[in-house]
């Protein structure tokens, strides 16, 4: 059966009962949207402060490849392993974003028997919080013009506010355009644009907030331009953050749902990793930390930009620390890094595995020795790899002083991830960890990038022109505290998507800057990344449908 079609057969329990009788949630706690999902009150949350922490773990990959990966099905895979053995365990996941949906990834809630679901759902609106964000994000877009139109009594530039607007799907034609045309009722022509929701600055605040006071004084802080006498203009000095506030009440609180296996999992929050900081609510992350004994969470994309921006923003500003990092590699990735034809990956190729093997292994150095994180490989099994290619690559793994465990659990659920959920358990109590930041809070922002590309990504230096150069400078004085969030390919270490294995001394171009004040951090865009993805020729949305009676058919 497909990905779907497991979901759609799936018994679920009413998610009341999973919250009660797993979790000790009582229902007047719990706010269902329908039988199987359901948001978790603040006030429940904020009881919850004086229990211990669970442990903590963080589930990464190496860079992604069209060969597949299987980040968030080994997610699952391992959280229904660990409660199969006995361990009160909970996952943290993304939401899935309508864009890549119906562009490339047609879902993104599991696969398999290692599955979250209702799939549907999560896939397709879920409880509207991507919408809320949207709704939030251009309220204060719509507060900016209509300023503007009033009399700009605050002065703001029309050359250089930085307030693009958003929606939740790819569409290339938005990326740059021109608004207020039509005349003087509508308000004053200024190139404008829109990025996705992802990669909302709102989004990155929803993520990282832990009460609706943070949400409000973060939303308070945009950066929407620079006024009069360069004075910087904030959301509180057009009175925006209050309304926006309101819309997003609802989307602060956690969603619970449960995995094929009935185990429960909450989805919040979903920034992208190649533009945004990759990682789910720390609400979320913090409340399941206190439901659970172990915590299983996921970080986008490979470790150099999803584990990077989960250690050095996430845990930074949550006073979070994982206890163990799993690695998820598949063989068919791994050749594909080494050079081998998409339509080869299928044919045993140990020459391919070696030459890709550098991917894996330069993210596993740098978990290991940079971020200080004990780490095991989780080998994602396909059906089309050989005994010779995992053999070699459980021996080269070990090698490299780690271990290395085939999982199975696309295709047999939990049970074919308990040896990992063992190894797991092995490395959070056996208290290894010497969790460090890669780089000083108070360094200057140029310093943090160069940083993050000579001693992660391989590269022998950053580029900039002068105009991105004194801008930094300018940031420097006023951000300079603030955690870097790179936006950059996901495919490569480095800028450029064709590089695959483990590029060096290359130099990281740096293309544009961008403060979000509110959620504090600084942007950097490096290459040709888009904050606003184009649909692929042959989008997944071609591919998706619903029958008669409403069934839907396409997701994966």
């Amino acid at each position: 059966m497909s990905d779907i079609e497991i979901a759609q057969n799936a018994k679920l329990l009413p998610i009341t009962d999973l919250a009660r009788d797993r979790l000790g949630i009582p229902e007047e706690h719990l706010d269902p949207y329908g039988r199987y999902k359901a948001k978790l009150s603040l006030d429940y949350i904020e009881s919850l402060g004086e229990r211990p922490n669970g442990k903590l773990v963080l589930v990464t990959a190496i860079s992604p490849t069209p060969a597949g990966e299987g980040k968030t099905t080994t997610t699952v895979g391992l959280g229904d392993a660990l409660n199969r053995l006995g361990r009160k365990a909970m996952i943290c996941l993304r939401e899935p974003a309508l864009g890549p949906c119906f562009g490339v990834k047609g879902g993104a809630a599991g696969g398999g028997y290692a599955q979250v679901v209702p799939m549907e759902d999560i896939n397709l609106h879920f409880t509207g919080d991507f919408h809320a964000v949207g709704v939030a994000h251009n309220l204060l877009a719509a507060m900016v013009d209509n300023h503007i139109h009033h009399g700009n009594r605050l002065g703001l530039d029309l050359r250089r506010i930085r307030w693009k607007r958003v929606m939740d799907m790819n569409d290339r034609a938005l990326r740059e355009i021109v608004v207020g045309l039509g005349g003087t009722a509508n308000g004053f022509p200024r190139q404008d644009g829109f990025d996705i929701i992802a990669a909302s600055e709102v989004m990155a605040i929803l993520c990282l907030s832990n009460s609706l006071k943070e949400l409000k004084e973060r939303l308070g802080n945009i950066l929407v331009g620079p006024g009069a006498d360069d004075r910087p203009v904030l959301a509180r000095d057009l009175n925006a953050h209050g309304a926006m506030a309101a819309l997003l009440k609802e989307s602060l609180r956690p969603n619970l749902v449960q995995t094929l296996e009935h185990n429960p999992v909450f989805v919040h929050g979903g920034p992208f990793a190649n533009i945004a900081h990759g990682c789910n609510t720390v609400i979320a992350t913090r409340t399941a930390l206190k439901l659970a004994d172990i915590v299983v969470t996921e970080a986008g994309f490979g470790a150099d930009l999803g584990a990077e921006k989960f250690i050095d923003i996430k845990c930074r500003k949550a006073g979070l620390q994982p206890d163990a990092v799993v690695l998820v590699a598949t063989v068919r990735a791994l050749k594909s890094h080494g050079g081998l034809a998409a339509k080869d990956l299928s044919k045993e190729n140990l020459a391919a595995l070696e030459a890709g093997f550098v991917n894996l292994e330069r993210h596993l150095h740098n978990v290991r020795e940079v971020f200080g994180l004990p780490c095991v490989v989780a080998i994602n099994h396909f059906a089309s790899d050989t005994e010779a290619e995992l053999a070699w690559l459980r021996r080269r793994v070990e090698q490299s002083g780690a271990a290395a465990v085939l999982c199975r659990h696309w295709a047999e659920g939990g049970r074919g991830a308990e040896d990992l959920a063992r190894e797991v358990i092995q490395l959070v109590e056996g208290g290894s960890s010497q969790f460090r930041f890669l780089y000083e809070e108070r360094a200057p922002l140029w310093d943090k990038i160069e940083t993050i590309a000579t001693r992660l990504y391989g590269a022998s230096g950053i580029a900039a022109d002068d105009k991105v150069r004194r801008e930094l400078e300018q940031l420097s004085e006023r951000y300079g505290h603030y955690p870097v969030c790179i936006a950059k390919t996901q495919y490569s270490f480095s800028a450029d998507p064709a590089l695959k294995g483990a590029p060096s001394g290359h130099v990281l171009p740096i293309r544009e800057v961008r403060p979000a004040h509110g959620a504090e951090f600084v942007v950097v865009v490096c290459g040709s990344m888009m904050t606003m993805p184009g649909l692929p020729k042959e989008p997944a949305a071609e591919h998706i449908d619903i029958d008669d009676r409403g069934r839907i058919t396409g997701l994966f």
